[in-house]
């Protein structure tokens, strides 16, 4: 199968997850059978390496699968947006590490919670890891969990690193009650004083600088990418897709209203819907192209073997932020003038705009932080964050 008969099943399916979405918010998870969807056609091992039965993709094809995805369901583009860039994280690792995940079974999905809830203890062969995670989304699908936490030696933090863990390691806790991205299952992860073996700790000094164990194994230039350009773009790309799935809906909801109001007149027929049509379609364009752009360029750089500059990977950062506030703007433009037929249970817009919103408030998006960072850079001060 290649990449473009993927992105063919992919489309093929985005019906039947149309149909699905109230369903996946009732059960505040994805369906199993969207799951087993998804994994059929290939979707999963867009990032995946090639020895373990993926097709190292370039990024842009993963992320055109997200957005199609999250145009039919904001949580089903999420939740496969997060497990879908996790076989490319996992390609980082030791050799050791991505042997004992996929080994056996190469369509292994593994969740995540990066933030730094819980601490590891460096003891002899390892770390001893204890904490609390909050939304892992799409745990309930994965056997396996990334986790972020600092390392100590003698009581003092030397480190941070990410630990990969089975799912005999941890427990789910479902708490994950939510007013947008409800069908994702963004439950807590609880791990009790754990041993976590060295090469399932990948320290995040190593990826920040594009220089990680699992490039002696894997050395194509999908993992020679930054973390901060891709796992940042993976937050984006399913808003951006919520935007389009929202601008089709409200494109089709319009085609059909009649406002009372206004003495019957067809909303297809008003000049002002037209305006807020067509600007709403040039965020969500905007959007696309500039997330797209930039991950391709530094795709490109990293084929020729080209240093990454720093400039360029702090406008993918830039411009990552923009495009969640260029896909929310464009949402909240097509919501406020949908009516009020649209604020119904069920109603793809509001539930597209639930979605969005929710997303936006993932750490990834925290646009005043990105923006700093890209001005400190521009004035040729140095940038001290390891998410770029």
């Amino acid at each position: 199968m290649s990449t473009h008969e993927v992105i063919a099943g992919v489309r093929d399916l985005l019906p039947v997850l149309r149909e699905r979405a109230q369903e996946t918010e009732d059960l505040r998870r994805i369906p199993e059978a969207s799951i087993k969807s998804l994994q059929e056609t290939g979707f999963f091992k867009l990032l995946q390496p090639k020895p373990y039965g993926g097709y190292e993709s370039d990024p842009v094809t993963f992320y055109t699968a997200v957005r199609d995805i999250a145009s039919a369901c904001g949580s089903t583009g999420w939740v496969a947006s997060i497990l879908g860039v996790h076989p490319w994280h996992l390609a980082l690792f030791e050799a050791q590490a991505q042997e004992d995940v996929w080994a056996d079974d190469v369509d292994v999905r593994i969740s995540s919670s990066y933030a730094p809830m819980g601490k590891a203890t460096i003891v002899d062969g390892g770390y001893r890891l204890t904490g609390k995670w909050s939304f892992s989304s799409g745990c309930d699908h994965s056997t396996w969990v990334l986790l972020g936490a600092p390392a100590f030696a003698d009581g003092k933090p030397v480190d941070f690193c990410t630990y990969l863990l089975p799912i005999a390691d941890y427990t789910i806790e479902d708490v994950w009650d939510t007013v947008g991205l409800r069908g994702t299952g963004s439950n807590d992860i609880v791990v009790n004083d754990v041993f976590i073996p060295k090469h399932r700790a990948l320290s995040f000094m190593a990826t920040s600088k594009c220089r990680t164990p699992g490039q002696l194994v894997n050395p194509g230039p999908l993992y020679k990418l930054p973390y901060g350009s891709v796992h940042p773009s993976t937050i984006t790309a399913p808003i951006i897709g919520m935007a389009q799935g929202a601008y089709d809906a409200h494109l089709e909801h319009q085609r059909k209203r009649v406002r009372a109001a206004y003495a019957g007149e067809q909303s297809k027929e008003d000049p002002f819907a037209k305006v807020r049509i067509a600007e709403a379609a040039s965020e969500i364009d905007a959007a696309w192209l500039q997330l797209t752009h930039n991950i391709d360029e530094l795709y490109q750089l990293a084929c020729k073997g080209e240093k990454l500059p720093f400039s360029t990977r702090l406008r993918v950062r830039r411009d990552q932020v923009r495009g969640t506030e260029r896909s929310i703007a464009a949402i909240d433009r097509l919501f406020e003038n949908s009516g009020g037929r649209a604020l119904r249970v069920g109603t793809p817009i509001q539930r597209f705009w639930r979605d969005a919103h929710s997303g936006r408030v993932h750490a990834a998006n925290d646009a005043e932080r990105a923006y700093v960072m890209f001005g400190t850079g521009a004035f040729g001060l140095p940038v001290e964050n390891a998410m770029v």
